[in-house]
């Protein structure tokens, strides 16, 4: 078996390859960033599009289905209101000087 003893060369050599690693790394983020940025704020924005339209559809349906006298209000994505908790009772007091 044969042993490789640590020297200043290979360590100086590592380094540089680091170095040399970050700085491509650096590049190309650079250059591909931006469009995957991009193309991933379009997509979601073209998922918003769609989820508005169908609901849009959904709530339209829903009003024409119904009689015209009839007012409609939908709860179903209505948020639920938190109720809090008393957890003690207030206690004013003053300071001592």
């Amino acid at each position: 078996m044969i042993m490789q003893e640590a020297s200043f060369t290979n360590l100086f050599k590592t380094i540089m390859w680091i170095i040399a690693f970050y700085y491509i790394f650096k590049f190309l983020a650079q250059i591909f960033l931006p469009v995957l940025v991009k193309k991933a704020v379009e997509k979601a924005g073209e998922n918003f599009q769609k989820q508005q339209q169908q609901y849009s559809q959904d709530t339209w349906q829903k009003t024409r289905n119904n009689n015209n006298d009839e007012i409609i209000i939908d709860t179903t994505n209505a948020k639920k209101s938190r109720e809090t908790k008393k957890v003690g009772d207030y206690v004013d007091y003053e300071e001592i000087d």
